[in-house]
């Protein structure tokens, strides 16, 4: 399976959800009316078993590939995806390929690893606009002084002007915004830096830094993908193989966003959003399809098949209707309480000791 089949199985498939979850009225609040919020960002597929004969005699864990997916935030579709077979190369290596596919008046939102001057005016040179987080080497020059816009949920906002020269003069002048952070991040930064060509009256710094929040939706994906939908499958070696697995766990991904919008679209927005658990969704269907399966014959599934858009979406929201959202409630996880950690340490005279015995002693 070559890995272009592979990828048009998730933009063609996307296509036709895409028309179901716009007719059904299911998207999410646009944040920028008239704009396209697209979020990009890489993932590598987990390190698969020493099952092929060129790997057995391997000690190091055997990467299968990686890929680049492009999240639609008002749609939550997978709506592309990008794949490599080679798990070491670099993940902008794949960013050609990206620019080929931009539109006029797409938004990007990514992270540092994609802050590239090519990338950037790529992205102005196709009339599109960009808010991505700005990488340490990325070159700029002549910055205004910051001035202070206000605060967000998790720090305050400045923002400045500088400039940026490339090649082709599409970088001029672009705004970057400055938030100081409430709390250090993992990487212990406590301050970030967001590059943006959103026009002032489009997005001001501050919705600039509340839009860029929203790249975490992507993350979000890839753990119902894993956790979920299986996509890392330990056995499939053979790097196209791992990869048409990830692109059909997508392609599952996307079905469940078709699902939810339906819901949305009879239950309410805010309702499905925070009460309704895509884990127990997805629960649901993995128990009850086998046994559908048997009990209805193949003839019966044609009817679907042969509906048109205004028929399936009718269909589709009469029987979101009938969904008892009680038994999909999700359950928000409490606050974690702080614990003391106890370091444990081996001692070389008894390294394992009997859990039964020191049951009984307690």
């Amino acid at each position: 399976m070559e890995t272009d089949v592979s990828a048009e199985l998730v933009r063609e498939t996307g296509t036709s959800m895409e028309a179901i979850i716009r007719h059904l009225n299911g998207s999410l609040p646009d944040w920028l009316p008239d704009y396209r919020l697209k979020i990009l960002d890489g993932n590598a597929i987990g390190a698969s078993e020493h099952r092929l004969k060129p790997l057995r005699d391997c000690n190091s864990a055997p990467l299968p590939g990686q890929s680049l997916v492009v999240l639609d935030l008002s749609l939550m579709l997978a709506i592309d995806v990008f794949l490599c077979v080679d798990a070491h190369a670099q993940e902008r290596s794949l960013l050609h390929k990206v620019l080929t596919t931009i539109e006029e008046d797409d938004v990007w939102i990514a992270d540092r690893n994609f802050c590239t001057l090519n990338f950037l005016s790529g992205i102005v040179a196709r009339k599109g606009y960009f808010i991505i987080r700005e990488h340490q080497c990325f070159p700029w020059y002549d910055a205004s002084e910051f001035r202070h816009i206000g605060s967000v949920e998790g720090g305050k906002v400045f923002e400045q002007t500088v400039k940026v020269s490339d090649d082709e003069g599409y970088l001029s002048n672009i705004r970057r915004v400055k938030i100081i952070l409430d709390e250090t991040t993992r990487d212990g930064d406590s301050e970030i830096f967001i590059l943006t060509n959103l026009p002032t009256k489009v997005a001001n710094a501050l919705l600039v830094a509340q839009i860029y929040r929203k790249r975490w939706t992507i993350e979000t994906l890839f753990q119902i993908l894993t956790e979920i939908f299986n996509c890392e499958i330990k056995t499939l070696g053979y790097p196209k193989a791992a990869v048409f697995a990830f692109c059909v766990a997508l392609v599952s991904y996307n079905i469940l966003s078709v699902v939810l919008a339906a819901l949305r679209s009879i239950h309410g927005i805010k309702k499905i959003e925070q009460e309704v658990s895509s884990y127990y969704l997805a629960d649901e269907i993995r128990g009850t399809y086998r046994g559908m399966m048997i009990a209805i014959p193949p003839s019966e599934w044609k009817v679907f098949a042969k509906m048109n858009l205004i028929e399936l979406t009718n269909i589709l929201r009469d029987l979101a209707d009938r969904v008892n959202l009680v038994l999909f409630a999700s359950h928000p996880r409490a606050p974690k309480k702080t614990r003391r950690v106890l370091k444990r340490t081996r001692p070389s005279k008894r390294p394992h000791v009997s859990t039964a015995k020191i049951l009984s002693q307690k």
